[in-house]
C-alpha cells in the first residue's frame, strides 16, 4: 500500500507514537510519505528521534516551500509555484480558495502546502494523524490535489481543547466525508460518537510502544536509603507538574532523602522553577529539561517511583493514555497518575498504580507516602504495569491492527465501509 501520513510538523520529539506506526508500516513493506503541513518544528536544532535517522525518514517527508516574509514576494513565489506545477494540474489548487473550506484552507499558506502533494498525491491511505488536520486533507482530495481513503485519528487536543475552541459542530463535514476514524483511547473515542461521529465508523486504537527498548526491571527499596522519583513531560498545564512538585514538598521534611527529578521543557519551565524556590525544595526537585529517548530510559532505569499527574486545563485539553507512563510501566515502576481523561484505561488503580483525582497535592502526596512507606508492594505493581502495557499497547501488535484496518478500508465500498463487527477481531474496542 502507498500510505500518506498527513501530520502537523516532522521530526516531533514528542510525536514518537507517529514514528512507531510509520517504521512498522515500512518494515511490514508498505510506502509511506510524510507530508508535514506546517513544515519542521519551530526551534528545530537538527535533533531527531533515533529512528528518523535509522530509517532515512527525511527522505520520505515532503516539505512545503518556505513562505517568504514579505507579502509582495509571497504572491511573486506563489505565481512562479502556480506556473512549475501546471503539467501537474496547479489550476485546480485555485478551487481551495473557496470560502467554504474554511480560513485554515483558504489561504495563501495553504496553497504553498499543495505543492508537494501535486507531485504526489495518489494514494492508498490517506491518514491523518490529528483531527485538526482532517479539514485540510478533506478540501484538497476534494479539489483533486490529493486522492486516497482517508482515516483519521483523534488523538487528545484535537477532541478536547479544539473543539471547546470551535464548538461542537466543529467536525460535522468530516464525520459525514471521511471514510473512517481512530481513537487512541475510548474515552476520546466515546466524545467523539456524542460529537456525531457515526459509531460504527471508529474504533478504538491506543498509541503503541516498542516494549524492547524498555527494559523491566523489579523495584526494590535501596540501600542507601534514597528514593528516585521522576516525571516525564512537556512543561505545560495539562501536565500538571505543579501538583508532582507540591506533593513531593509536603513529604521533604519527613523524608529527606527522596529525590524528584522532572524531564522535560516547556512554556512553564519559569513558573516551576519560581515554584521549587517559594517551597524551598531546590535540593530535592530537579527540572532537567528535554532529554533524549536514551537518556531518559537511564534516568528512569535508577528511580523508582513515576508520576504523571495529568490535569484538564484551562482551555480544555486533555490526554490520552500518557505514552511516558506506559515506559515507566514498562520498566517496572510503581506509578501514581489522575482519574483524567485516557489515563484510567491505562493504568488499574490500586493493581499497577494509584489513581487520584486532579489537581489535587494532597492525594499524590497520600499515595507516595503510602509507597514510601510500603516497597514490598512496588514490584507487584511493577509487574501488572509492564503485563498491561504488553497486553493492550505492543507497538508490533497495534502495527500488525493498523495494517488490517487499512486493508479493510480498501477491500470494502465506502457506502458499506461502516461494518465495525468486521473490525472487532481486529482493535481493541
Amino acid at each position: 500500500m502507498k500510505i500518506a501520513f498527513i501530520v502537523w510538523r516532522f521530526p516531533a520529539l514528542s510525536e514518537a507514537f507517529i514514528l512507531n506506526q510509520i517504521t512498522g508500516l515500512i518494515d511490514r513493506g508498505h510506502d509511506v510519505r510524510i507530508h508535514p503541513v506546517n513544515g519542521l518544528p519551530k526551534n528545530y536544532t537538527g535533533k531527531v528521534h533515533p529512528v528518523v535517522e535509522e530509517y532515512n525518514l527525511m527522505e520520505r517527508a515532503y516539505f512545503p516551500p518556505l513562505i517568504p516574509e514579505n507579502i509582495s514576494w509571497q504572491f511573486i513565489k506563489g505565481i512562479g509555484l502556480l506556473l512549475k506545477n501546471l503539467p501537474y494540474g496547479s489550476l485546480k489548487t485555485l478551487q481551495i480558495f473557496d470560502n467554504k473550506y474554511g480560513e485554515e484552507v483558504a489561504s495563501l499558506k495553504s496553497f504553498y502546502r499543495t505543492n508537494s502533494l501535486l507531485q504526489d498525491g495518489e494514494y492508498d491511505i490517506i491518514h491523518c494523524q490529528f483531527g485538526t488536520l482532517a479539514p485540510i486533507a478533506l478540501a484538497y482530495r476534494d479539489a483533486g490535489i490529493i486522492k486516497g481513503k482517508l482515516i483519521t485519528t483523534f488523538r487528545g487536543i484535537d477532541i478536547s481543547k479544539y473543539v471547546q475552541e470551535n464548538g461542537i459542530n466543529v467536525y460535522e463535514q468530516l464525520f459525514r466525508e471521511g471514510e473512517f476514524f481512530l481513537a487512541n483511547c475510548k474515552f476520546f473515542g466515546d466524545r467523539a460518537v456524542n460529537l456525531g461521529c457515526d459509531p460504527t465508523r471508529i474504533v478504538v486504537h491506543g498509541s503503541g510502544l516498542d516494549c524492547t527498548k524498555f527494559t523491566f526491571k523489579p523495584r526494590f527499596f535501596p540501600t542507601d536509603g534514597k528514593v528516585k522519583i521522576a516525571t516525564t513531560g512537556r512543561l505545560v498545564e495539562k501536565k500538571g507538574i505543579e501538583y508532582g512538585i507540591r506533593a513531593v514538598a509536603k513529604l521533604v521534611e519527613t523524608y529527606p532523602n527522596i529525590e524528584y527529578n522532572i524531564i522535560g521543557d516547556g512554556d512553564l519551565k519559569a513558573e516551576l522553577e519560581q515554584l521549587i524556590a517559594e517551597l524551598n525544595v531546590g535540593n530535592v526537585v530537579k527540572l532537567l529539561g528535554w532529554k533524549q529517548q536514551k537518556e531518559i530510559v537511564e534516568i528512569l532505569d535508577n528511580c523508582h517511583i513515576f508520576i504523571a499527574p495529568s490535569v484538564t486545563a484551562a482551555d480544555g485539553n486533555q490526554d490520552a493514555p500518557v505514552n511516558t507512563l506506559k515506559e515507566a510501566m514498562a520498566m517496572g515502576l510503581p506509578v501514581i497518575s489522575t482519574f483524567h481523561g485516557g489515563i484510567p484505561e491505562l493504568v488499574e488503580d490500586g493493581i499497577s498504580g494509584y489513581l487520584v483525582p486532579e489537581r489535587n497535592a494532597d492525594a499524590i502526596a497520600t499515595r507516595l507516602k503510602f509507597l514510601l512507606e510500603y516497597p514490598e508492594v512496588w514490584q507487584s505493581m511493577g509487574k501488572a504495569g509492564r503485563k498491561r502495557v504488553e497486553a493492550k499497547y505492543d507497538m508490533n501488535k497495534l502495527n500488525d491492527e493498523l495494517v488490517a484496518i487499512y486493508q479493510q478500508m480498501l477491500e470494502t465500498p465506502a457506502d458499506s465501509l461502516s461494518s465495525k463487527q468486521d473490525l472487532q477481531t481486529l482493535v481493541h474496542i
